[in-house]
């Protein structure tokens, strides 16, 4: 892998990373409210072992802070999560939201500009109607490239708890949003209401017992999603069976092994992040210390189980302590589904090769990022023992941590957000 990017240029800590379909362009949001997009420029003839780097394309402000004077709460201007829609023109389209309010943003390019108006002169003052003598004909004049962000609809108004997932569905006319308690349904034509399709809050909320943690479309199917729970559950649900999908057609769940139960046992089952594979086959779930691919056809048990950072389960009572056991990691499969990627501490990130069964630990650090370094595999010792390139599980940084991380949808080039950077490593080319 060879790093091509590295630094946002912004002090904020980075909150989402995703690429659009094509993977042309990559979009980041931070803790400040702004997106950053990315493009993926074309090869440069000299240097033909480089596939092209992402430069900024676009920046602006999604969201702002805000305070809900009913509740006496301020709301967070904090991007949780960005989607792409599918392109459908020249234009791009991407949903953003914070924990109460999505926005659809319009990203436009002009480069060309109307001149000779009738009623307006050359600095767009009006003319003097008395003046005009004569009818003329606007030209489009050639300009330089102007990349425009315009909100076009928000959608706000039917969360009373924080968003934690948005996913576009694959008819390409709805998207559903989720909170600890709800899912909802949405038209992306219709901003004044939403179709209530999870509800599990109780009727009496001591007896609440679990919370939704992610919510997902399938990839072809408009009428499947699936979402996790706090519990280490996922449930798949189908909008044919029933309006309200409060019961699930599938659900699926590991048995817990009875020896290995502790006190930690229900937090680090806790479902971070849930991802449907490209082909729709399988769906992949991160819990605190692993990752598991499901078979969607197999309820009782993953087919895969992947261990991120078996070495911390010794040290789960001080990740207790300073609250790094409630870390939300996300993962995501490459374009063919045949590989699959997670963060970790002290900037590692981990990569499974599902055929192979072979796993790698790289770093996301400044002292690699120069153009084309290579990286190299990082070990981890638990024991008394240290070999010289292993780091000691005592010596790692739980402050360094990898929580979003995306994959381009048909190279080998990922991102990776560690805190305020953002770096992009692509495959080697021999």
């Amino acid at each position: 892998m060879r790093l091509i990017l590295h630094n946002t240029q912004s002090s904020d800590i980075i909150s989402t990373v995703e690429f659009n379909h094509s993977g042309e362009l990559l979009a980041t949001g931070d803790k400040g409210g702004r997106v950053v997009i990315f493009q993926h420029e074309e090869e440069c003839k000299n240097r033909l072992q480089l596939r092209g780097e992402y430069n900024v394309y676009s920046t602006f402000q999604s969201h702002e802070p805000e305070f809900d004077y009913l509740k006496s709460l301020e709301i967070e201007e904090k991007i949780n999560k960005i989607r792409w829609l599918p392109q459908q023109n020249s234009a791009h389209f991407l949903l953003s939201t914070n924990d109460k309010t999505i926005k659809l943003w319009k990203i436009s390019e002009r480069d060309k500009r109307a001149e000779g108006y009738n009623l307006k002169d050359e600095n767009g003052r009006l003319r003097d109607p008395f003046r005009i003598t004569s009818l003329r004909v606007p030209v489009l004049m050639p300009m330089d490239l102007m990349v425009e962000a315009s909100p076009r609809r928000v959608f706000a108004n039917a969360h009373t708890y924080h968003i934690n997932s948005i996913s576009v569905n694959s008819d390409h006319e709805t998207y559903l949003s989720a909170d600890d308690l709800r899912i909802n349904l949405w038209h992306l034509e219709i901003t004044d209401r939403s179709f209530n399709i999870v509800d599990i809050k109780p009727a009496n909320m001591e007896e609440l017992t679990e919370v939704i943690t992610a919510a997902e479309c399938h990839p072809n199917q408009c009428n499947v999603f699936v979402y996790s729970s706090s519990k280490g559950t996922i449930r798949l649900c189908d909008m044919r069976a029933a309006a309200l999908c409060d019961r699930h057609t599938k659900f699926f769940e590991e048995p817990e092994d009875p020896s290995s139960r502790s006190f930690f046992s229900e937090i680090i089952s806790s479902i971070s992040d849930v991802k449907f594979s490209h082909s729709g086959r399988y769906m992949m779930t991160r819990d605190y210390l692993s990752v598991k691919v499901w078979d969607l056809n197999m309820e009782n048990r993953p087919v895969e189980t992947y261990q991120v950072h078996e070495y911390l389960r010794s040290k789960l009572c001080s990740l207790y302590e300073n609250d790094c056991i409630f870390d939300k990691f996300e993962c995501c499969w490459n374009g063919s589904d045949s590989a699959i990627m997670t963060g970790s501490y002290n900037n590692f990130f981990r990569m499974f090769d599902r055929n192979t069964r072979k796993d790698i630990t790289l770093e996301a650090s400044r002292e690699s990022s120069k153009p084309r370094a290579t990286l190299k595999p990082r070990k981890v010792s638990t024991g008394g023992k240290r070999k010289k390139d292993e780091i000691s599980v005592d010596s790692l940084d739980f402050n360094k941590k990898i929580l979003h991380t995306a994959w381009h949808p048909k190279e080998n080039v990922i991102a990776v957000a560690a805190t305020n950077n953002l770096y992009i490593f692509q495959d080697k080319i021999n």
